[in-house]
């Protein structure tokens, strides 16, 4: 499999249709109080970078970066189930990081759900490590938080 990962509109259709399967897993995963995902459109804002990662013409994935200062925020991660295991979220975070770095972020920090173990898997694997919350976020009983130094 050929992937490309390419910046993208959130309010694409392709985009659209990640973020919808996306979303739709995390609320029937956790209560709205606990999810802490954008919108389309809170993601097409103007420090938010969102990218797609597809292989030919079928999208795969998507991730956005939120430049916020001191820290850039991994937001919106998601990997289609049938293309997980294929290197897609590793092609993603690479794309990530690299933007971040170019922006001179310091650190990169996210907040995830606390039984998506691939997820967990997968961000360890790239050197991100446990922290506490930052930004607006609380303690919660299904936040994981973590963070990895440029």
């Amino acid at each position: 499999m050929t992937l490309t990962v390419r910046p993208a509109d959130p309010r694409s259709g392709e985009g659209r249709a990640l973020l919808g399967q996306s979303h739709a897993l995390l609320s029937s995963l956790y209560p709205p109080e606990h999810n802490h995902y954008l919108s389309v459109d809170e993601l097409a804002q103007p420090h938010i970078d969102f990218w797609i990662a597809a292989a030919g013409d079928q999208p795969l994935g998507c991730i956005a970066l939120a430049r916020l200062g001191d820290y850039g925020e991994v937001k919106s991660m998601f990997v289609a189930p049938a293309a997980r295991g294929q290197g897609v979220g590793a092609a993603l975070l690479a794309t990530l990081e690299d933007h971040a770095r170019a922006h001179a972020l310091p650190v990169l920090r996210l907040e995830t759900g606390d039984d998506l173990f691939p997820a967990h898997r997968l961000y360890r694997r790239h050197g991100f490590a446990d922290c506490g919350p930052f930004g607006d976020y609380e303690p919660g009983p299904h936040s994981v938080f973590m963070e990895k130094r440029l």
